[in-house]
């Protein structure tokens, strides 16, 4: 589940600023370091060293990263210096790979060597020490934890016991969205807020064993809304994971205090953790745990701990409330100022499914719909970059010598963009899944849920809830955007989540048999 980084950006232009004093003071050390480095390093017979990038002395290539957006930057290095190359980002060399190949070996082949994971100290913060699967090393936490998450929510075995909940949100989302038109034909609407806090309904209900409206939250002192939850759960995690800390480019410098991150981020996993404190307590009083995550972990996880166990559900809370609401927004924005491929998949739904509404058994007959949104993946991929990984042994990829202590980032949208393997890759065209020589149900493709080992747990529960919401709400309404919204495609940070909710105008078609 390598979706927990998704999150809004600040530039790391500023976290230089605020720590260029600091900078100048580790410069020396840095250069010493350095030195010695190359100076031990020796490259082993018949493998070239990595093609670099030029920077600057002790930042390396950071400020060549103001754009916000490293993704796009690495995507446009690769057309100059190859689909693999080098970075420095302050004292860390960073390993970038942009082409489908490339990812894959690291992914699989060379996984051994590259297992670890590397993170931030926001998301360290935020990640528990590494108590998230898919924010742990490949150890044994990261297999027993995963098993236990397949076991009861996200395996195809749990997901056949899940979907009643799920045909729940689909039915909830559709006769809310009726109710609006009906009652503002003209006005737009916001589908993002009213989705994604009917996941979250959803990821509530999956690991407490119930929807929660409101809770007390004894440490805080305060009553908290559905809305509040979720921005303490869900919203300002996603901000606060990529916030940047300038000592994570200078880690030999981390003996200086950053109080305003190290107080912001503090202050958000209190608040994280406190709610998430409340929410159990009240599930453990009220409902005595029936079939949920959280009694399951009680009963076979005895090994885990009171916070191991508090961090297990809150991420499956954090992503189910967010990366199905990117990948199904996306999707309807681009039907909505696309009528000739809306009017395509209505008709293919409607040759399925006649008057009755799609239900999940119709997804296999559906190939238009599952081009769609593949396609939404690998134009907008949930993660851009793949979270960082950590080069423990010497190793090679793409014939290139990799030495250990080396980053890898596998850049997901530059592989997407790869004009060697997509013709037009900038354009939107789910027909390109529907040749005869595409196997549609290769999820590989876009490895937008990663691959190998650390596949995306979730990768099967976000493909049914986010083709069913799609399937069955252009089966039941027109969409089309208001003025100005169909050159909206500007992003948040490090993430391809619309900076802008998309507004759309919907009008219902005839009513289906109920």
């Amino acid at each position: 589940m390598d979706v927990v980084v998704k999150m809004q950006s600040t530039p790391m232009v500023n976290a230089l600023a605020v720590g260029g004093p600091a900078v100048a003071v580790g410069g020396l050390s840095l250069l010493l370091l350095k030195t010695f480095v190359d100076h031990s390093l020796k490259l082993p017979p018949g493998l070239p060293p990595l093609p670099e990038v030029p920077g600057l002395p002790i930042i390396g290539n950071l400020l060549q990263l103001k754009e916000k957006k490293p993704h796009k930057t690495f995507t446009k290095w690769a057309a100059t210096y190859g689909p693999v190359y080098s970075i420095k980002t302050g004292s860390t060399s960073l390993v970038v790979l942009n082409s489908n190949d490339v990812a894959r070996e690291a992914m699989v082949t060379r996984f051994p060597a590259i297992s670890t994971r590397k993170l931030s100290k926001a998301l360290d913060i935020l990640a528990s020490d590494k108590s998230l699967v898919a924010m742990s090393d490949y150890d044994e936490f990261h297999k027993t934890a995963k098993k236990h998450l397949l076991t009861h929510i996200l395996g195809p075995n749990a997901q056949k016991g899940q979907r009643f909940h799920r045909d729940s949100l689909i039915e909830n989302v559709s006769d809310q969205l009726h109710a609006l038109s009906k009652n503002c034909p003209l006005e737009s609407i916001n589908f993002r807020e009213l989705f994604e806090l009917g996941l979250f309904g959803l990821a509530l209900k999956q690991t407490l064993g119930d929807d929660v409206e409101s809770i007390y939250v004894d440490e805080l002192g305060t009553t908290m809304s559905r809305h509040e939850m979720f921005n303490c759960l869900v919203h300002d995690p996603m901000v606060g994971g990529i916030d940047v800390d300038w000592r994570d480019f200078f880690p030999y410098l981390k003996w200086i205090p950053n109080r305003g991150f190290e107080n912001r981020i503090g202050q958000m996993d209190m608040r994280r953790s406190a709610v998430m404190k409340s929410l159990i307590q009240g599930a453990r009083k009220q409902n005595g745990l029936p079939e949920c995550y959280l009694g399951y972990l009680e009963s076979v996880g005895k090994m885990l701990s009171e916070k191991q166990i508090q961090m297990l559900l809150w991420e499956v809370i954090i992503e189910t409330a967010d990366t199905t609401v990117v990948a199904t927004e996306w999707a309807l924005y681009e039907l909505a100022k696309d009528p000739k491929r809306q009017e395509r998949l209505y008709e293919e739904i409607s040759r399925v499914c006649g008057s009755d509404r799609i239900t999940e058994q119709d997804l296999p007959q559906l190939p238009y719909l599952y081009a769609i949104f593949q396609e939404t993946l690998r134009v907008h991929s949930p993660v851009p970059i793949i979270p960082l990984r950590y080069v423990h042994e010497d190793t090679q990829l793409g014939g290139y010598f990799v030495p250990s202590g080396s980053e890898v980032a596998i850049n997901i949208y530059g592989c997407n963009m790869d004009k060697d393997v997509w013709e037009n890759p900038d354009q939107w065209n789910p027909e390109r899944f529907m040749d005869d020589d595409s196997d549609t149900m290769e999820l590989q493709k876009t490895m937008a849920f990663g691959g190998g080992k650390r596949v995306c747990a979730g990768a099967l529960e976000a493909m049914t809830i986010s083709r069913m919401a799609i399937g069955r709400l252009v089966q039941e309404f027109e969409w089309s955007l208001t003025d100005g919204q169909a050159e909206d495609v500007d992003i948040v940070g490090l993430t391809a989540r619309k900076l802008q909710p998309m507004l759309a105008i919907l009008k219902p078609r005839s009513r289906l048999v109920e």
